[in-house]
Order: structure tokens, then C-alpha cells, then sequence
């Protein structure tokens, strides 16, 4: 079994996170690079970091900017920020309320495989999710988790991107709990046209105890990924 060292380090600007992620990236990939000159084996380690940001509006390095349908004068009157990134994906907003979630793991510690590292994260947002009573979905040829797949009610509340290199994880989930929605609507969200974006307080009607959720997420991805967190 792998284990993980796990951080929360709370409500963080955006670029704050980006560069803690890349120390533990670059220190993982650092490793890698001496084994390979060296001929050795020595172990690299596995890093979870959970966060939450202030608003911020983050665009993946294949993304669209027009995505994005406010200027930046409209997004410091929110209070917003914006990053060009260097994950997968298309525009997305993080905010406060939300569970960012930064897996920087050595996939050659799991398996070599990264559309199932995709399929073990989401699975772990669906699996917290059927405890609070919903049944949280894929839908085909989107990442993320989604509620009511097919339908006219199809919503997102939660999105990945990430970025690997040499197997080598970074970037990773926003997980709706308390959120912002209103946010949202200063973009298409992921790129995706007409699908909307809900959290967990808007399904449940209620507000939600974050930490809770956090307890239930972070023993979920240590089931799915069959690893222990330290």
C-alpha cells in the first residue's frame, strides 16, 4: 500500500498553491531524474493537498480565453482574479466554499495509466457524494462529476485538470460544496455550453459542514487509491 502526505493549508491565493504544488512536483520529478542518470531506486513520495482560494478564474493550456465573458474590470469589482495555467482543461472559477483538491502523486507508484487516475478521482467525488444522498455521475467525453447525466437538468459540481509529467501528477479537483454560483456566470464553465454548475449546499438544500465533507473525501480517495494518508 502507498501512502500520501496529506496538508490542508486552507484559504490560499491561487498562484500562493500553484508554486507549493510545484516545489513537491519538481522534488518528485528531481528524484526521478537521478535514479534514471544513477541507476538507482530510490523511493519518491506522494503529496495530497486540500485548499480552498479566493475567487479566481483559472484557464487550462488548451483553453479558450473567450470563455471568460467579463473583462478584468468587471473581475476585480468581484474581487476575482484570473491564471493561465499550465493543467488540462478549459476555464474554470474557484472560491471560497469549494474543495480544491492537488494530488501530486508518482503515477508509477499506481499504474501507468492517466484517463484512470481521471476515473479514480472522480470516482472518489462520487462515492462522498452518495453519502450525503446523491447519485453523482460521468458524463461521456466530459471530466468531472456530474448530476442527472442526459437530461435538461445535466449539472456539474465538480471539475478537474490536471497536468503529468513523466508520470508525475500535479493540479487536480474543485469540489462545489458552499459555493459561489453566481461566479459561474461570468463564464462557460469547462467550455461546455448550456450545462449548469450546482454545489452541494444548492442540492441539499442547506449549508454543509466543510470539514465533514473533507473527513469523507479524503477516506474515500484512500479506499479508491488504496493508500494511506499521513
Amino acid at each position: 500500500m502507498q501512502t500520501a502526505h496529506f496538508k490542508d493549508i486552507g484559504l490560499v491565493e491561487y498562484k500562493e498553491a500553484w508554486d507549493y504544488q510545484e516545489k513537491y512536483f519538481h522534488k518528485t520529478l528531481e528524484i526521478k531524474s537521478k535514479n534514471r542518470r544513477n541507476n538507482t531506486d530510490h523511493a519518491t513520495k506522494n503529496y495530497l493537498i486540500f485548499c480552498e482560494h479566493p475567487h479566481v478564474y483559472t484557464l487550462g493550456n488548451s483553453g479558450n480565453k473567450e470563455n471568460l465573458l467579463v473583462n478584468e474590470d468587471y473581475l476585480k469589482s468581484r474581487g476575482a482574479s484570473f491564471y493561465k495555467t499550465n493543467r488540462g482543461g478549459d476555464i474554470t472559477y474557484h472560491g471560497p466554499g469549494q474543495i480544491v483538491g492537488y494530488p501530486i502523486f508518482d503515477l508509477d507508484n499506481f499504474f501507468n495509466d492517466v484517463g484512470k487516475y481521471l476515473r479514480l478521482l472522480e470516482e472518489s467525488i462520487i462515492l462522498t457524494m452518495k453519502s450525503y444522498g446523491l447519485n453523482g455521475e460521468r458524463s461521456e467525453g466530459e471530466t468531472g462529476v456530474w448530476l442527472d447525466v442526459g437530461t435538461v437538468n445535466a449539472r456539474k459540481i465538480c471539475a478537474l485538470g490536471v497536468k503529468t509529467s513523466r508520470w508525475v501528477s500535479m493540479h487536480g479537483f474543485a469540489f462545489n460544496i458552499n459555493t459561489d454560483l453566481s461566479y459561474f456566470e461570468n463564464i462557460i464553465p469547462c467550455g461546455i455550453n448550456n450545462k449548469q454548475v450546482t454545489s452541494l449546499e444548492k442540492e441539499l438544500g442547506k449549508k454543509i459542514n466543510v470539514d465533514l465533507v473533507k473527513k469523507e473525501l479524503k477516506s474515500n480517495i484512500e479506499l479508491i487509491f488504496d493508500l494511506k494518508l499521513v
